[in-house]
């Protein structure tokens, strides 16, 4: 394929800055994140496999959830952090491609698995009597299995998009990855079609999740105020502001990057919204699940106090 398209057989990757001085703090403050996304992801997939109360749609969709940013962030950070301390960050033409396949592969993903688990919020608190018949073990497979071929099906468009781009001598790429504006910026041909195909593809990967998230969300809003205890308000919200925080985060960052045309948003701007999906909310997700639900702070207590015990 590169052969075929290019004359460029491999790239090199910026980084994130060329301050000379920032460079060493900054690789131990980003493989700190990177720990921090491990092991609290990890240990958050541990907990729902040990624990059978757990066994229940919301937390095998966080499950996911936390598999998926385990693999997104594994995807991205390694690579980024050689930046830091090598004087060239080459990568491949092909690794370059295969970078971005599971990148948008891992990010499409999450924007739906997001909105399933939206949907579920909204049957558990809107219809709490079918709750147990309308997210039944079948249709929360069907679900993920949504979930992962809506992620195969973008990511394979952005992939044969830039893999059909011609590249000439210049082969810098203005990022700490390789993500599909840094790449479109190398093209010799025009790149109208490709950014059209970016456009198209970003607005239905981040539209129809988006869509759900909020009739969703309306539906459930207007459950809550119906609902007379103010104890049982607390709770409902509380069940939800976690979730509401994670999109906000995921969401707001990649619609800044995306759907903004390249004259607005400069790839040094860009590169600081990508910091937010591909970094930070992978490295909070699992905190902010864990930390604002009682469930989870039950099981860790089980777990903890079976493990001390024998």
């Amino acid at each position: 394929m590169a052969a075929e398209n290019s004359s460029v057989t491999e790239f090199i990757l910026a980084g994130l800055t060329y301050e000379s001085g920032l460079q060493i703090p900054l690789f131990f403050l980003f493989l700190g994140f990177y720990m921090v996304t491990v092991v609290s992801n990890l240990g958050l997939i541990m907990l729902i496999g040990l624990n059978s109360h757990l066994y229940t749609p919301m937390y095998f969709f966080l499950f996911n959830l936390s598999l998926i940013d385990i693999c997104y962030s594994t995807t991205i950070t390694p690579k980024m952090l050689m930046s830091f301390v090598a004087e060239k960050n080459i990568i491949l033409h092909a690794g370059c491609l295969t970078q971005l396949f599971f990148f948008c592969f891992f990010v499409i993903s999450e924007s739906f698995i997001l909105s399933a688990m939206a949907y579920d919020r909204y049957v558990a608190i809107c219809n709490p009597l079918v709750y147990a018949v309308t997210m039944s073990p079948k249709v929360c497979l069907l679900l993920l299995l949504g979930v992962y071929v809506m992620g195969f099906l973008g990511a394979m468009a952005h992939t044969g998009s830039i893999a059909n781009l011609t590249f000439c001598a210049d082969h810098l790429v203005n990022h700490f990855m390789c993500d599909i504006l840094p790449l479109l910026e190398l093209s010799c041909n025009s790149t109208y079609d490709h950014e059209l195909v970016v456009f198209i593809v970003v607005a239905i990967d981040i539209g129809m999740p988006i869509v759900t998230i909020f009739i969703s969300y309306t539906l459930i809003l207007s459950s809550i105020l119906h609902i007379h205890s103010t104890e049982g308000r607390s709770k409902a919200f509380s069940t939800c502001s976690s979730h509401m925080i994670v999109v906000s985060l995921f969401f707001g960052s990649g619609a800044f990057m995306y759907l903004k045309p390249p004259s607005i948003l400069s790839l040094d701007q860009g590169k600081v919204a990508s910091l937010f999906y591909t970094i930070v909310v992978p490295m909070f997700n699992p905190l902010i699940y864990s930390l604002r639900n009682k469930d989870v702070k039950v099981a860790l207590r089980k777990t903890l106090g079976r493990k001390i015990f024998s």
